[in-house]
């Protein structure tokens, strides 16, 4: 426990951003609303945060950026990996020196060894280490993310998981203590950039008047978008498939299958796409379908919801406790049934109506003001605090601010 444990008024609390750049993905999300999840659920918390010099200027344009302490560390996320010793070295130093009661890092590894403050990573999956091959062929990358994340489990003094389902991963496969691990669900919000038109994104990715079926995911085997494409043969002609995100090695075999199956003209896959182009896609889709083998939340089911669109998914790890029932769910191993899932959405619209109903009442569950309100709770008790003691704190200060 923390040498500053029994703070149980506003908390002074640093966030590890320094891994954040351009394109981080479903982590470089998390990371993003955190500190204005933290604000929501507590303004008077006093934020700091450590970026590198490629921090995305997207970052320093958040609602919350004039807020919150910046700090630039000197390093670069290219090159020789000083920005790893800046974590490791010189940000532990820093944050005992502002006395800050916590140090977050919210992707998945940083420093935890504080002269001070309690040291809380965010764990958010072991797909690294279950499926390493799929998540990185480098064996150098795999040793050194293991390494890594060995040393932040076990020394932080807690433990933070996206869902229930990861962090009984975490107790099972790493030995953690099962009281050391906080579930802080991740949110979602309502989409705020206008899309894109549906006729400039038709043109542009040259699907004429087919029917889309999208999936938003990483191109990598484990998120087994090839039973997407497996899929393809069954379906009506009318059908195409988009799946955006970055250039990976995977996609090239992606490629290969749809060519190989005859239907290299229904699918098409965009590189990284931006916010205007993925909520236009999003509006002109009929379904949207996740087959992940493996995942440790699985928010792209969330933001198809809020963007009224019917989710069928994978029924393994995380995803049925983020979908509930408003999901149609499906053996991700069982070709026939996920073929048997999309043509259901696309050919029930009763069935799809009730889904994109309930998706919306799903989606409302799923706050990031919860998950800052989780978080918080995280800290105080990695400090030793009590929920009563937290809570007599925040009805002081309201009092005061009153006064």
């Amino acid at each position: 426990m923390s040498g500053t444990a029994g703070r149980a008024g506003p908390l002074r609390v640093g966030l590890n951003l320094v891994f954040m750049r351009e394109h981080a993905g479903g982590v470089g999300r998390y990371a993003t609303e955190l500190p204005g999840a933290l604000l929501a659920a507590e303004p008077q918390t006093e934020l700091h945060l450590f970026v590198s010099r490629d921090a995305p200027e997207s970052l320093r344009s958040q609602p919350w950026a004039g807020e919150v302490r910046w700090t630039t560390l000197p390093v670069s996320l290219s090159g020789p990996p000083l920005h790893l010793l800046a974590q490791y070295a010189a940000m532990p130093l820093v944050a005992g020196a502002r006395r800050l009661d916590v140090l977050h890092s919210p992707a998945n590894a940083g420093p935890v060894l504080l002269p001070g403050p309690a040291g809380v990573v965010t764990l958010h999956d072991l797909i690294w280490l279950h499926r390493a091959d799929e998540w990185e062929a480098s064996a150098r990358v795999q040793r050194q993310m293991r390494a890594m994340v060995n040393h932040s489990v076990r020394h932080a003094d807690r433990v933070f998981a996206v869902s229930t389902a990861a962090a009984e991963d975490f107790a099972r496969t790493l030995g953690l203590p099962r009281e050391r691990i906080e579930v802080t669900p991740s949110g979602v919000r309502a989409p705020s950039a206008t899309p894109v038109a549906e006729a400039e994104l038709r043109a542009a990715f040259e699907l004429g008047s087919a029917r889309v079926v999208l999936c938003v995911a990483q191109k990598r085997p484990y998120k087994n978008l090839q039973a997407l494409i497996r899929a393809l043969p069954s379906l009506p002609d009318d059908v195409m498939l988009v799946l955006p995100s970055s250039p990976t090695p995977h996609e090239a075999e992606l490629r290969a299958l749809a060519l190989e199956l005859g239907v290299a003209e229904r699918v098409r896959l965009p590189g990284w796409l931006t916010d205007a182009q993925l909520d236009g896609l999003y509006a002109l889709s009929e379904a949207f379908v996740l087959p992940s083998l493996m995942e440790g939340f699985g928010l792209p089911l969330l933001e198809a919801m809020v963007r009224g669109l019917p989710v069928a998914c994978s029924n393994v790890s995380a995803l049925p406790e983020v979908a509930g029932d408003a999901a149609l769910q499906f053996d991700p191993h069982d070709q026939e049934e996920t073929t048997a899932a999309i043509r259901l959405l696309l050919d029930d619209r009763a069935l799809a109506q009730r889904l994109v109903a309930r998706g919306h009442e799903r989606a409302r569950l799923f706050t990031w003001r919860r998950t800052g309100e989780a978080s918080l709770a995280g800290y105080r008790r990695a400090l030793g605090v009590s929920a009563a003691d937290a809570g007599r704190a925040r009805r002081a200060e309201r009092r005061r601010s009153v006064v």
